[in-house]
């Protein structure tokens, strides 16, 4: 089908509306990576199955989605209408299911979310918690839609924004709309969107570039691979309204390869959009031509960097250049280029549909609009979230997040993926946006979160966060190289208990000309877990350095295992447990360890039942 007007898409919409009207009940199965890891196409051959033998499949659609969000929970199912939510469901789970749900049209009580501490469990999605406090505009269709389908998009409002702005807006008038909605950049620069694309348009050069950033590489971060897993048709759009906005014809999604789903859902879209003549030349007849086309990229987390990227799509090695040098003056091949990444894009169609003041009315006043989260680590619900910019951490962690599991006490969040900040408890109450953060030490990042409890050494944390990016650096610039080199190098002495008081004042000395001289945003930020732990944490180094402890009981060179003879009831269960026959004693005796045999691995420490053992 090709579409060749606004009024066409309307009729497109109605039809494929009518269509699916003729279904009474859908059965949503998240099909995002987290559930397909979980095993939710089994659950969904087991809902096909059973909907033929019951002779319901013209009346039931089976539909699988894209991520739902709360992957802790997954596989999930949600039955409409009703809204009725089915967490961890298994196979043998569903004829029930559909039995209770789809044929009697009420919840399935056994399979209901119940949280710890509930007292009842949540029928309907839109009641749980974790979902009720946020605000999904972006991820809020995922789950009622095929994303393998342009036609469930187009009716769904799909492609309409993108007809107002190229038949309705001019260009100078589209990019006003985005200067005014304060749109900021997701990928973690937080630059304003509007202005780069007016730079971008009024750049000096024969062609433009559009380019979607999915070179997503925090560790733990999912939130572009799920908006393209789940809603690859929103980013198109917002692709295509941008550069007929900045005057480009032809753009590129660099997508990493370690996300086959991503991959082969934008491949799709991209195929689908151009089938139905909303890519390609004289689109929705509006005289404006433009193509897209995907490039793989190898796994280097600095190619997330603008200007690596760019050398990267040029068949060169990822490297970064000079920030001076603007992008959208001299970018993909030395021509303008406008990069953002998924999540903005995804943002543009709402923008110019339902106008900047719409999408001004969530957020606070310099950072609007909604962000995604991927809420990871020490944390009862993780997943992917979306939120109103301002939510403070406090919200995030104990309301989304549901709190620490296993009683434990919360001791820090970090936010902005590697490069960022741990943040301790005396700032959970701060509002969760590009300055706030940014002005503790931290900063927002792509959008990963990661929570830690009472039992994360922080001087690990740092120590990890700096391995990954020395790996990752590209070692074009002598700070970032040597400087990631050198942390390491004193970080390791001090988890390995050889650290010295003047360690502190150097590292810090070191992060200070790193941030200063790097050239590029991964050398510049790199410090972060460093200076932040330091300014936060600085009792922990010490206890380290000093005592030759390790308060969260991680640094094996640091740990002394003994079992306590007042608490210790001669179970045996950490004899058992002991790899190397460090644990003695007799059944219902007191046990002792030798500690020339220990390796201090805490196998003991995880197995006993009593408090019997000190670390």
């Amino acid at each position: 089908m090709k579409i060749s007007s606004p009024e066409h898409l309307a009729k497109a919409a109605k039809k494929i509306g009518d269509k699916l009207a003729k279904f009474e009940a859908t059965v949503s199965v998240c099909g995002g990576t987290g559930c397909r890891a979980s095993g939710c196409m089994a659950v969904a051959d087991s809902v096909r199955d059973e909907l033929k033998k019951r002779k319901l499949t013209k009346k039931v659609r089976l539909l699988i989605t894209g991520c739902h969000g709360f992957c802790e929970r997954g596989p999930i199912v949600v039955i409409r209408p009703g809204d009725f939510f089915y967490s961890k469901v298994k196979p043998e789970h569903v004829p029930e299911i559909i039995e209770e749900s789809v044929v009697n049209n009420r919840p399935a009580e056994k399979f209901l979310y119940k949280p710890s501490g509930a007292k009842t469990p949540f029928a309907k999605e839109q009641d749980i918690p974790f979902y009720s406090v946020q605000n999904r505009p972006l991820l809020g269709l995922n789950s009622h839609l095929d994303p393998t389908d342009i036609g469930d998009y187009i009716v769904h409002g799909g492609y309409t924004a993108l007809a107002k702005a190229l038949l309705s807006m001019s260009a100078d008038e589209i990019i006003e709309e985005v200067k005014k909605s304060g749109l900021r950049g997701r990928g973690g620069g937080g630059f304003p969107a509007g202005r780069k694309w007016e730079s971008c348009r009024n750049a000096k050069g024969e062609n433009r570039w559009v380019i979607c950033n999915a070179d997503e590489g925090d560790p733990g971060a999912f939130m572009d691979e799920s908006i393209l897993e789940g809603n690859p048709h929103l980013v198109v759009e917002g692709m295509i309204i941008g550069a007929f906005a900045v005057g480009s014809s032809s753009g590129f999604v660099y997508v990493r390869n370690e996300y086959p789903l991503a991959l082969r859902q934008i491949a799709n879209a991209i195929e689908q959009a151009r089938e139905w003549g909303l890519l390609g030349k004289n689109i929705l007849g509006s005289g404006f031509n433009f193509d897209m086309k995907i490039n793989r990229g190898g796994g280097a987390f600095v190619c997330g960097e603008s200007t690596a990227l760019m050398a990267s799509l040029e068949g060169k090695v990822g490297e970064p250049r000079a920030k001076y040098i603007h992008t959208v003056e001299h970018g993909y091949h030395n021509e303008p280029t406008l990069l953002n990444n998924v999540e903005t894009w995804a943002n543009i169609p709402r923008i110019v549909l339902d106008g900047a003041d719409s999408f001004r009315k969530l957020g606070t006043d310099g950072s609007p609009g909604t962000k995604i989260f991927s809420l990871v680590g020490k944390v009862n619900n993780t997943g992917l979230v979306e939120i109103p910019m301002g939510m403070t951490l406090r919200q995030l962690v104990e309301e989304v997040g549901g709190g620490i599991p296993n009683g434990k006490k919360f001791k820090a969040v970090q936010t902005g993926g590697p490069s960022g900040g741990c943040i301790p408890e005396e700032h959970l109450d701060l509002p969760v946006d590009f300055d706030a953060l940014t002005g503790v030490g931290s900063m927002m990042g792509s959008g990963g979160l990661i929570v830690m409890d009472e039992d994360t050494c922080m001087v690990d944390v740092a120590r990890y966060f700096i391995r990954f990016l020395k790996e990752e650096s590209c070692g074009k610039c002598t700070p970032c190289r040597e400087g990631l080199q050198e942390m390491d190098r004193v970080l390791t002495g001090i988890t390995d208990g050889h650290g010295a008081i003047d360690d502190l004042d150097y590292l810090e000395e070191l992060g200070n000309w790193m941030k200063n001289g790097s050239l590029c945003g991964l050398g510049q930020t790199a410090p972060n877990p460093v200076l932040s732990t330091i300014n936060y944490f600085r009792d922990e180094y010490l206890a380290h350095i000093q005592d030759g402890k390790c308060p969260g009981g991680v640094c094996r060179e640091l740990l002394e295992f003994e079992i306590l003879p007042d608490k210790c009831t001669g179970c045996g269960v950490c004899l058992k447990a002991c790899p190397t026959g460090a644990i003695t004693g007799e059944l219902k005796q007191v046990h002792t360890i030798d500690r020339m045999l220990c390796i201090r691995c805490g196998a003991c420490y995880q197995v006993c039942r009593f408090d019997a053992i000190e670390r």
